[in-house]
């Protein structure tokens, strides 16, 4: 796998709630991947970014909701969510890199 596509399948961390109460309890850091991604290269690109061991990978395609503003309707958009749980000992800290 070439190191352009390692960079381009992380998108962003996706900071919310439900994240940082996995990151605080089960060492799962959650991201937005590109749609196409797999599981091993999002291993591969989180490994290869912040040098870290990744025990396991689970991803999920989030689904579009209704959104509306006044009479305009229309959808939000899909995105593919990957949680990554790290090897003991290995954390990631999104100040420093």
């Amino acid at each position: 796998m070439s190191n352009e596509r390692l960079l381009k399948v992380i998108l962003s961390p996706h900071i919310s709630e439900k994240a940082s109460i996995a990151t605080e309890k089960r060492r799962e850091y959650v991201f937005k991947v590109v749609p196409d991604a797999a599981k091993d290269e999002i291993k591969s690109a989180i490994e290869f970014l912040f040098k870290t061991e990744v025990s396991s990978v689970r991803v999920l395609n989030v689904k579009t909701k209704p959104k509306r503003f006044g009479k305009i309707e229309g959808r939000s958009k899909a995105w593919k969510k990957a949680y990554v749980k790290l090897c003991e000992g290995c954390e990631i800290s999104f100040a420093s890199s």
